[in-house]
C-alpha cells in the first residue's frame, strides 16, 4: 500500500490514522457554528475537517426541488433550504482562515463541476467525493484534473460502480473509503470486511473508513481491520435540527474516538514476536523451564 499526502499529513500504512471530522451542513449555515465544530476536531485531535459544497439548483435532484421542508427558518422548498444552508465565497474564506490558524486540514465534497471550480479558487488540500456522486463521471473527471489528493467515498455503491469512478479518478493520490449510506447506520449493515475487500481489489490505495453509525465500536472496529482514515460527522448536539446531526457524534464521543485510534496504533506492533521489556521479570519470576 502506498502513502498520500494530505496537507499536514501523510495516508498510509504505518502513519497515524487521519481522522476527519465532518462537518457536513452540520452548521445549519451558520458560520460561528462551523468555527466552534473546527474547534472541536481540533480539540479532539482530529487532523481535518470536511464541509460540503453545493450549487443548488445544479446539485438538487430535479425531484425534489419542489418538495416542501419544515425548516427553522419556516415551511420552504427543498431547493430553498439548499440555497438557505449553503455556504458562498466570504464565509469559506472565513472559514479557511480559521482552520489555517487553527492548524488543520479542511476541504469538501464538492456535488457539481461548478463546485469544484469554486474549491479550488479556495485552494483546498484534497477533494472528497460523497457516495451519492460515485456515478458522476463528469464531476469525477473535473476532480481528477485538479492534481489535488482524492478521497472516494464507497457507500451506495456496487463494485461495478467504484470500478469506473476508480478508474476516473487514477490511483496516483487517491484514498478509498468503505461507507454505508445509512443515517444511522445499523451494525448489521457495516460489511466492516469490506476494507480488507477493497485493500485486496485497489493494491496500493490507502483504504479508509467512513461511518454513519450511532456509537464509537464500529469506527474503532475499522481501524483494527486496517483502516488508514476514519470519516465522522460531528455536531455540537445531536438534538440539533438536521438530518445528519443523530448520526453525529457529540465533541466529547469524537474526544473519546481518537483517544482511542491513537491507543489502537500504539497496540498493533509489527506483527514481529518478541520478548518485551515489560515480560523480562514475570518470564524470570514464573517460567519453571529455561528455554
Amino acid at each position: 500500500m502506498t502513502s498520500v499526502r494530505i496537507g499536514r499529513s501523510v495516508i498510509g500504512p504505518g502513519m497515524p490514522v487521519y481522522v476527519i471530522g465532518e462537518i457536513g451542513l452540520n452548521h445549519n449555515g451558520d458560520v460561528e457554528i462551523a468555527k466552534r465544530l473546527i474547534d472541536v476536531a481540533v480539540e479532539s485531535g482530529a487532523q481535518a475537517v470536511k464541509f460540503q459544497k453545493r450549487t443548488p439548483e445544479i446539485a438538487t435532484p430535479e425531484h425534489m426541488r419542489d418538495v416542501l421542508r419544515e425548516t427553522p427558518w419556516g415551511t420552504m422548498t427543498y431547493l430553498d433550504y439548499r440555497r438557505r444552508v449553503e455556504f458562498g465565497e466570504a464565509e469559506y474564506l472565513e472559514i479557511a482562515s480559521y482552520a489555517l490558524r487553527a492548524g488543520v486540514d479542511w476541504f469538501a465534497s464538492p456535488w457539481d463541476v461548478p463546485s469544484v471550480e469554486f474549491l479550488e479558487r479556495l485552494d483546498v488540500v484534497a477533494h472528497k467525493i460523497a457516495s451519492a456522486s460515485v456515478t458522476d463521471i463528469e464531476l469525477l473527471d473535473a476532480v481528477a484534473r485538479t492534481g489535488k489528493p482524492v478521497i472516494l467515498s464507497t457507500g451506495m455503491s456496487t463494485i461495478d460502480e467504484i470500478d469506473r469512478a476508480v478508474q476516473a479518478l487514477g490511483t496516483d493520490r487517491l484514498v478509498l473509503m468503505h461507507a454505508t449510506s445509512s443515517y444511522p447506520m445499523p451494525a448489521e449493515e457495516a460489511n466492516l470486511r469490506m476494507v480488507e475487500t477493497l485493500q485486496r481489489r485497489y493494491p496500493g490505495v490507502p483504504v479508509g473508513y467512513s461511518g454513519h453509525e450511532r456509537g464509537l465500536q464500529i469506527s474503532l472496529a475499522a481501524v483494527a481491520l486496517g483502516a488508514v482514515a476514519v470519516e465522522r460527522h460531528i455536531t455540537l448536539d445531536r438534538a440539533m435540527w438536521g438530518s445528519d446531526q443523530s448520526a453525529s457524534l457529540e465533541p466529547q464521543g469524537l474526544q473519546h474516538l481518537v483517544r482511542d485510534i491513537r491507543i489502537i496504533g500504539e497496540a498493533m506492533g509489527d506483527g514481529v514476536k518478541r520478548v518485551f521489556p515489560g515480560e523480562v521479570a514475570p518470564r524470570a519470576k514464573l517460567r519453571r523451564v529455561p528455554a
